[in-house]
């Protein structure tokens, strides 16, 4: 399985970001990821930043390192970012000697089942220093309930928060969580998409994140 996806990427290496974020569905979640990032980063101050599972480089203006399974994705976002340190690695295997204050991964955890997830969590807590801080994004299985769930590898896994609560074993603290993405955006109109952002980033903001597409989790490292 793993290989069919480490395949899967290193094709669509080149054109990902056209064919992901080139439309208005996909520029309507970098927006409001991006939104989250700038906003979270304005408050807390990081020195070492790792972007893991940072695929073409979308997000990689908010890390100081980046590392991905994909040796063309990584070719992609080392053009795109000369300055950024990168590396090729696993999420359960992080290929840097150093270790960071933060460590963000998004898009990443839908590929993963609990036992994987698991394996993420302890190796981001093994990197991190002391009170550094993890941020990941998940599906939410109340979501996917209510949508059409997907059985193949591509985003097929999703979690309920009691499921991610239980598999942090105790070693983080929980300190936010946000939605990404409420509105169907796939049923509305493109043009009329852009004044949805607003009000869906207020509303992800409330209980209704439960019932976002995404959950974005932020953990301290206990």
């Amino acid at each position: 399985m793993k290989t069919n996806i480490l395949e899967y990427y290193n094709k669509l290496a080149k054109s990902y970001d056209e064919n992901r974020f080139g439309n208005s569905y996909g520029k309507y979640i970098d927006q409001q990821e991006r939104i989250f990032l700038t906003s979270f980063f304005k408050i807390k101050k990081y020195s070492r930043i790792l972007d893991l599972g940072c695929g073409t480089g979308r997000l990689l203006n908010f890390a100081t390192h980046g590392a991905d399974f994909s040796e063309k994705m990584l070719e992609v976002a080392q053009e795109k970012h000369p300055d950024k340190i990168l590396a090729k690695g696993e999420i359960s295997e992080i290929p840097f000697d150093i270790n960071f204050d933060c460590i963000f991964c998004f898009h990443v955890i839908m590929h993963q089942n609990k036992e994987e997830t698991r394996l993420f969590l302890n190796e981001c807590y093994r990197k991190l220093d002391k009170n550094g801080t993890l941020i990941f994004d998940y599906p939410t299985k109340s979501r996917r309930t209510v949508v059409s769930p997907q059985e193949d590898w591509h985003a097929g896994n999703s979690f309920t928060s009691d499921e991610i609560s239980n598999i942090l074993e105790n070693k983080w603290k929980i300190k936010n969580k946000t939605g990404i993405l409420l509105f169907p955006i796939h049923r509305i109109p493109k043009s009329m998409r852009k004044f949805f952002l607003p009000i869906d980033i207020a509303l992800c903001k409330t209980f209704l994140k439960n019932w976002a597409s995404y959950q974005v989790i932020i953990l301290e490292k206990i």
